[in-house]
């Protein structure tokens, strides 16, 4: 059976985050917990995926939002082998005046394709990230990128509920790595 391990962005998911939902909704679905969601340390966010890795049985897919992906990457290497996939939501531009000053540590991610098979799911109108940045970025990580439309930053506040489509899109990316989704 499928481990999801969900990598919230800064600040964590509330309540009406997609991401809480599916949590909600199933037991599959486990969120790995940094230290401090409000002040984010890279390293520490890193050890964190790599602690709830270890403790997911495999195979496992990585559904981060926003910042979490740029720690995904990050994190690639440590990571290979251990992970089938990552379902990349939302991915930001840190050169965007709206990055989070304090997560400086998540600047310059790196420029690598990742290890493991990813796909990239971007919104026309994210105030923290273009579409260019995204296909660009995805183009640098090999990843495959499926434009949703017009969905702001892909979280609570963009009223997206459970999120249907999205979790049509991770069964269908799970079925394309053989894995149940």
């Amino acid at each position: 059976m499928t481990s999801f391990v969900t990598l919230p962005g800064i600040g964590n998911s509330g309540g009406s985050h997609w991401q809480s939902l599916w949590e909600a909704a199933d037991a599959r679905f486990q969120r790995f917990a940094p230290t401090s969601w409000d002040e984010p340390v890279l390293r520490d966010w890193i050890s964190a995926l790599e602690r709830t890795i270890l403790a997911a049985a495999p195979p496992i897919v990585l559904v981060p939002h926003s910042l979490a992906c740029l720690m995904v990457a990050y994190a690639a290497e440590a990571i290979a082998g251990k992970v089938a996939g990552a379902f990349l939501v939302a991915v930001p531009d840190p050169s965007e005046a709206k990055f989070p000053k304090q997560a400086t540590t998540f600047r310059d991610p790196p420029e690598i394709m990742l290890p493991f098979r990813s796909l990239m799911i971007a919104s026309r109108n994210d105030p923290y990230g273009t579409s260019d940045y995204a296909r660009a970025r995805a183009s640098q990580w090999g990843c495959s990128v499926i434009d949703v439309g017009e969905l702001g930053h892909i979280n609570g506040a963009s009223g997206l509920g459970d999120w249907t489509q999205g979790r049509d899109l991770l069964t269908a990316f799970c079925a394309g790595l053989g894995i149940e989704g």
